[in-house]
């Protein structure tokens, strides 16, 4: 349910690559900044104002991840931080997959919301966005997409926990909050969510982030034939290879931020 102000010393960030930050802007140790990032430094300055300097961020969202794998390797490290506030975001890799048993994803899901609420933490769940217009195929994710999505905003009925509905923001559809594979969203994505988020959490909005882009002309034909080429080549390929292999973008893959430390 919608969630009134409150200030917050401490956040962890759980998920995969969404939450992790992939393709945003680098930052100078080479991690992706992300949408946790930019809601971490906000919620850090409104402690510094408040007279409180010493907010704490953890990251633990690593890209690829499965709902089992976030359940089983992020969970019980993010309930243990104690955080006041977490973010929760996962299941979209399972759906990606042929064969996705939505049932456990949805119990694994709701196990994850349920522990990190029993910590006394504020939960902030998402929706994912709808790939239908802007992605060769979405129509095949669409029955999984809507389930999950119900489903996360039953979850969302409960005290303590948020929801950012990314489904229904349909600044979504446009390619340029999307990075070039089409995946991961884009340094403007990311800040659309952040701004998402802290809006759930009661803050007013610098900005709507669910307002249109600018209209511009749509790419030639040409243009987006060498565009698809690229994608097919540089992305789409080798993302079927590591399925096919079993293989995932995140094996072996720390995070970026595991311990819950100061952050400015």
């Amino acid at each position: 349910m919608p969630t009134t102000k409150r200030s917050y010393a401490s956040y962890v960030a759980v998920g995969d690559s969404f939450t992790e930050g992939m393709c945003d802007d680098l930052l100078p140790d080479g991690h992706y900044r992300g949408w946790a990032d930019r809601v971490a430094t906000a919620l850090a300055a409104e402690a510094r104002d408040d007279g409180d300097a010493d907010f704490r961020y953890a990251n633990l969202a690593v890209r690829g991840k499965l709902i089992g794998q976030i359940h089983d390797e992020q969970l019980a490290t993010a309930a243990g931080m104690g955080a006041e506030l977490v973010t929760l975001a996962g299941g979209l890799n399972d759906v990606l997959r042929p064969g996705c048993d939505i049932d456990r994803v949805e119990r694994l899901l709701g196990r994850c919301a349920t522990e990190l609420r029993a910590t006394g933490a504020t939960v902030v769940l998402f929706t994912s966005t709808d790939p239908t217009r802007r992605m060769a195929g979405g129509g095949r994710l669409l029955p999984a997409i809507l389930r999950m999505k119900a489903f996360v905003q039953e979850l969302g009925q409960q005290d303590g926990i948020a929801v950012v509905d990314l489904f229904s923001a349909p600044c979504f559809d446009d390619r340029r909050l999307w990075a070039e594979d089409r995946l991961h969203l884009s340094p403007e994505g990311h800040r659309r969510v952040a701004e998402g988020v802290l809006e759930a959490l009661g803050r007013p909005a610098a900005s709507d982030w669910r307002a249109p882009l600018p209209a511009v002309a749509p790419p030639g034909r040409a243009e987006q034939l060498r565009s698809d080429a690229r994608w097919l080549g540089t992305h789409l390929g080798p993302w079927i290879g590591r399925r096919l292999t079993g293989r995932s973008s995140g094996d072996g893959r720390p995070a970026k931020r595991p311990e819950l430390l100061p952050y400015r």
